[in-house]
C-alpha cells in the first residue's frame, strides 16, 4: 500500500468550504486571524498524520478528546479565507457511517463496541449544547461523489503528477456563487427529466450544506488520497466533472442517448475505483 511521508495514505476525498475571516464572530475571527499569519501552519498530511495516530493506542481513540484549532488558509483576491479542521466533529460524524462501511466484526476489532457506545454519548451530549454544528470538511472514501461534481467545472480543474517528494494533486476550487448556481440548475434539469433519486436526494443535501456558509466563500473539491489508487495516465485523463456538465447538458437538451454515453464514461472510470477498493 502506498506511503507518503511516512504515513498510510486513506483513499478519501474532500469537500472543503474555506470562509473569509469576517464570517466568523469574535473571538474566534481574532483566533484565525493570528493563525492565518503563522508561518509554522500544518498541511493537509499533517492533518492525515495526527488523525492515524489516534488509532495507535490501545483502545483505539474513536474521537479527539479536544476540538481542533487548526485550519487550511488560502488567500483569494486579496481576502483571507479560512477552512477549520473541526476534526472532532468529523470523527463523531464519520463514526456514525461506519456501521455501513464495515462488517460488525470487522468493526468491533478496529473500534471495540465499548469505544463506539462512549463516542456516541459524547456527542449525543455535544450536539445538545451545540444544535446548529456543521463541518466545513467533508469525506468520501473510495471515490468522488457525483453530486460534488456537479458544483465545479473542468476549467476550474488542476492536476500536478507529482514528484519523488510531493504526492500527486488533482482538484478544483469554484467561488460558493458559482457552486449554489450549478446546483440549482442541475436540481431543476435532473427533476425535469429523470424525477426523484439518489442523486437529486444527494444534490439537495450537498446544496444545504453550501447555505450554511459565507456567499464570499470558496469550494474544493480533492481527490486526497484518491491519486494514489488511479495510475497518473488515469489521473491525467480524468475530467468527470466535464463528464457530469455534459451529461447533464445533454438531459436539459433532451439528448437522453448523449447523456448516457455521458454517464458511461463516468461509471467505468469509478467502476475501476471500486474495484480497487473490492481487491482490498
Amino acid at each position: 500500500m502506498p506511503k507518503v511521508s511516512s504515513v498510510v495514505v486513506p483513499y478519501a476525498a474532500y469537500l472543503r468550504v474555506y470562509e473569509p475571516l469576517g464570517a466568523f464572530p469574535e473571538p474566534e475571527r481574532g483566533h484565525w486571524a493570528r493563525y492565518a499569519r503563522r508561518q509554522d501552519r500544518p498541511t493537509y498530511q499533517d492533518e492525515l498524520r495526527r488523525s492515524l495516530a489516534d488509532l495507535v493506542p490501545t483502545p483505539p481513540i474513536a474521537v479527539p478528546v479536544r476540538e481542533s484549532g487548526d485550519a487550511f488558509v488560502l488567500e483569494v483576491d486579496g481576502v483571507v479565507c479560512v477552512c477549520p479542521w473541526r476534526t472532532r466533529l468529523r470523527g463523531w460524524q464519520a463514526l456514525e457511517e461506519l456501521g455501513a462501511e464495515l462488517p460488525p466484526p470487522v468493526l468491533d476489532a478496529v473500534l471495540p463496541p465499548v469505544v463506539r457506545r462512549q463516542a456516541a454519548l459524547d456527542y449525543e451530549r455535544w450536539l445538545g449544547r451545540n444544535p446548529d454544528a456543521r463541518p466545513w470538511i467533508r469525506t468520501a472514501t473510495w471515490q468522488v461523489p457525483v453530486n460534488w461534481f456537479v458544483l465545479v467545472t473542468d476549467e476550474e480543474r488542476r492536476y500536478d503528477k507529482g514528484t519523488a517528494e510531493a504526492p500527486p494533486v488533482l482538484r478544483y476550487r469554484t467561488p460558493m456563487v458559482q457552486a449554489r448556481r450549478r446546483v440549482a440548475r442541475a436540481l431543476r434539469t435532473l427533476r425535469e427529466s429523470v424525477g426523484e433519486g439518489p442523486l437529486i436526494d444527494g444534490l439537495l443535501d450537498v446544496g444545504r450544506w453550501l447555505e450554511e456558509f459565507h456567499p464570499r466563500s470558496l469550494v474544493e473539491l480533492d481527490y486526497g488520497g484518491l491519486v494514489h489508487v488511479l495510475p497518473a495516465d488515469e489521473l491525467a485523463d480524468d475530467h468527470s466533472a466535464a463528464d457530469v456538465a455534459e451529461g447533464i447538458e445533454a438531459l436539459r437538451q433532451g439528448d437522453e442517448a448523449a447523456a448516457g454515453e455521458a454517464y458511461a464514461r463516468l461509471v467505468e472510470r469509478w467502476r475501476a475505483v471500486r474495484d480497487r477498493r473490492s481487491a482490498n
